[in-house]
């Protein structure tokens, strides 16, 4: 344990810092999308917009990391955000902003790849589930601390968006300095979404539902919260809430699933994030003192449904798929991200802010119901390769 850990600290420091800068963009534009008269739709739009460039990402990214290698791929998708967050801030336009917040989107799909095919590959099938939380956890952490850069600087000032962008630059160093030996090039740049339909439906229709309420909470909730009247700072308070919470839970549960079968984590995960968010329908009508509660209790277990089904599916296809396998999934986890924000923005119009969070406890209680039929099915694991798992060696001991 110990060992893999000091393997894969440099990534670890590589996501901190680009998924700081990252988070602070996700919660500044609708924030700033809010304050510049952006009608809910044009929100929406641009919300999707970061997915369905990563969608077009995910298909190139294995040939590219195949190509360029990990860490040269890696340099290259972090230079491009930076030079998108900063194009936010030169052209403050719903159309420019769609541009850039797609290109962020493709490009993070290629980051994404990279650090959790290396982290999957390095950890092995016995400490999957403990890595990939490890991983969120510093994926939250690292949200988390981009959220309180928001107190620093106003809302439409320049500032942010150049933070973001020094973040993204930041990351690139531990990377470049790492003396970890990556692990192997991916064999074919192609996705392997009919490979993985055979092998584990759950893993196919499991991550599309979580992009759907993913993509719908992360892109809508800080609009939600501004419109909701809660008080100057509700945004930053609830988002940190939330990012705090998904900092903490990922790793206990991450370690239940490395002991238990994953798919029966996955549904019961699922149905109490359904529950909390029914519970958010209430409390931001009639109860605002609970929403921060709720959030930091819907950030302990939402966010961590995907390491999940990602532990689930590596187990099942093998290790040395892992960035055609971490493509794959990003793929289908877009599909659901791009509809998400799309229909539920419709459904807010419509029928008030409160479709938000009941849009999303519709769709963790279809995937609840799914995981739990197809376990009564009996979905037996069935991996296709027989490549054994990687060996972590410990690092050699130096003089010094």
């Amino acid at each position: 344990m110990r060992d893999i850990v000091l393997i894969l600290l440099p990534v670890f420091a590589a996501v901190f810092a680009m998924i700081a800068g990252n988070g602070l963009l996700t919660t500044l534009v609708p924030m700033r999308a809010v304050l510049e008269g952006f009608d809910a739709t044009s929100i929406g739009i641009i919300g999707s917009a970061y997915f369905i460039g990563m969608l077009a990402g995910t298909w190139m990214t294995p040939a590219v990391i195949r190509r360029a290698g990990y860490i040269r791929a890696f340099a290259a998708y972090a230079a491009v955000v930076g030079i998108a967050a900063l194009g936010m801030a030169i052209s403050v336009n719903p159309y420019a902003w769609i541009v850039c917040r797609a290109l962020i989107g493709f490009c993070f799909a290629g980051l994404y790849a990279a650090v959790e095919s290396w982290i999957t590959v390095k950890a092995g099938s016995s400490y999957r589930g403990r890595m990939l939380g490890i991983y969120n956890i510093v994926h939250f952490s690292g949200s988390a601390s981009g959220q309180q850069i928001l107190r620093v600087f106003e809302a439409k000032s320049f500032a942010l968006f150049s933070s973001g962008a020094a973040l993204m630059m930041l990351s690139l160093i531990p990377m470049a300095m790492t003396r970890a030996e990556p692990p192997p090039l991916p064999p074919k740049g192609r996705l392997v979404i009919r490979d993985m339909l055979a092998v584990t439906p759950i893993g196919v229709f499991g991550i599309m539902l979580i992009g759907l309420a993913n993509g719908t909470f992360w892109s809508l909730a800080p609009a939600f919260i501004e419109r909701a009247g809660l008080g100057p700072g509700a945004v930053a308070t609830f988002m940190t809430a939330v990012i705090v919470g998904s900092a903490l839970g990922p790793y206990p549960v991450g370690r239940i699933s490395d002991q238990a079968d994953r798919r029966a984590i996955l549904a019961i995960g699922s149905l109490v994030v359904a529950i909390i968010e029914a519970g958010l329908v209430v409390a931001s009508a009639n109860f605002p003192g609970l929403v921060y509660m709720l959030g930091f209790m819907l950030g302990t277990l939402a966010p961590g449904l995907y390491p999940i089904v990602t532990a689930h599916v590596m187990d099942r296809m093998g290790s040395e798929r892992a960035v055609s396998v971490s493509s794959t999934l990003l793929f289908l986890y877009c599909i659901g991200a791009i509809v998400g924000p799309v229909v539920s923005a419709a459904l807010m119009t419509r029928f008030g802010d409160a479709m938000l969070f009941v849009h999303n406890a519709i769709v963790h209680l279809v995937l609840t119901v799914f995981v739990f039929w197809r376990m009564r099915l009996k979905d037996r694991p069935a991996p296709i390769a027989s490549v054994p798992e990687q060996i972590v060696e410990a690092p050699p001991q130096t003089k010094p």
